[in-house]
């Protein structure tokens, strides 16, 4: 088992990766000392999967535990599903002393975060992901909330775990596709932050790819490592913390003008972090050497790089000014210098980024 930390002061907490940990889950959250009711949020896929071992894990600490499950997918992240999660936890009778744990992917843990930080003002959460996603990046750094259709993610709240349990085994039963989406967020650490970690992703990708035990327990502990540090540097995105938006900006707007369906989150922001690159190349940031080098490794890892033809690069440009991270209507974006270093920055051309979106 790998243990990676969180170090936030007061909201420090750990993050566990390994194989046959789910089991462990009650006693972990019990070493943390929490209280009260156990609230486990799923959904209709990773429910029949691992809901009753999650359960008995935790009652055998000695918990009470009730479990909630919604359907799956990116299009009931919404407003209308966090009111059944609260009249839920209402009827359960849960209060202040109760906590959630987040079991699924990076949908049921930003709405079960988001229901953590709003329910009763606030209790605790659990964060057991099972998703690639979800473990090497959405579980981690407190970021909770819920989509509108004109932006992704845009109600939300900071909110932090009290720990993440990343059982490596989940990722046994998760759809081939959804493991490919997950490889976009490891490939972003790379370029933003890893010079090192990418050239490995690059002599390692069929390894990754075959989810070989050795490569995905290293690639989900080198994630974490790069989030918490960044995390642990500015936990609410005053500054560094935006380099993890790298691919996300044009990412969330495909996402959000495909209604949420057309593409995975993992598959828009491929799509985005391509774009970004041959903008700052276009920009004079960077040599063509970095575009190419990424599409490469994305294309490798089976994750889509071309800007999707049924979209108009004026609708995007127009999407992208709803985003969370506009100042003044004008949208900063993280763009690669090299491999291994970005810039953040609102000086960029609307024409180039028309021509990086062709």
């Amino acid at each position: 088992m790998e243990t990676v930390r969180v170090d936030l002061g007061p909201r420090s907490y750990d993050i566990f990766i390994g194989q046959g940990l789910l089991g462990s889950l009650g006693e972990r959250i019990k070493s943390i000392g929490l209280h009260g009711r156990a609230g486990i949020l799923t959904n209709d896929t990773v429910g029949p999967i691992y809901g009753k071992q999650a359960a008995e894990s935790i009652r055998g600490a000695g918990y009470e535990v009730s479990v909630f499950s919604l359907p799956d997918g990116e299009k009931f992240k919404t407003i209308e599903s966090m009111a059944r999660i609260y009249d839920w936890l209402l009827a359960e009778g849960f209060d202040r002393k109760s906590f959630i744990v987040a079991l699924g992917g990076g949908v049921i843990g930003d709405m079960a975060g988001f229901a953590a930080a709003t329910f009763m003002r606030g209790i605790d959460f659990v964060q057991v992901p099972t998703t690639l996603l979800a473990q090497v990046d959405s579980s981690v750094g407190g970021k909770t909330g819920v989509n509108r259709p004109l932006g992704k993610n845009m109600v939300g709240a900071f909110h932090q775990p009290r720990l993440v349990l990343a059982d490596v085994d989940t990722l046994n039963t998760l759809p081939k596709e959804e493991f490919v989406s997950g490889l976009a967020e490891v490939v972003k650490y790379g370029v933003i932050r890893d010079r090192e970690f990418f050239e490995w992703l690059e002599g390692h990708a069929d390894s990754v790819f075959k989810m070989q035990p050795k490569a995905l327990t290293h690639i989900i502990r080198r994630s974490c490592e790069i989030k918490a540090e960044v995390v642990g540097a500015d936990e609410r995105e005053g500054g560094l913390r935006a380099i993890l938006n790298f691919g996300h900006t044009v990412g969330h707007a495909v996402e959000a003008l495909t209604d949420y369906t057309g593409y995975r989150h993992g598959e828009a922001v491929s799509i985005g972090m391509a774009v970004a690159a041959r903008l700052a190349t276009a920009q004079g940031l960077c040599g063509p050497d970095v575009p190419e080098r990424l599409v490469k490794l994305l294309v490798r890892l089976g994750l889509p790089t071309d800007f999707p033809k049924k979209l108009s690069p004026d609708s995007v440009i127009k999407s992208i000014g709803h985003d969370k991270k506009a100042e003044g209507g004008r949208v900063k974006f993280v763009l690669p210098t090299k491999i291994g270093e970005v810039v953040i920055t609102g000086e960029w051309d609307e024409g180039k980024l028309t021509g990086a979106l062709h």
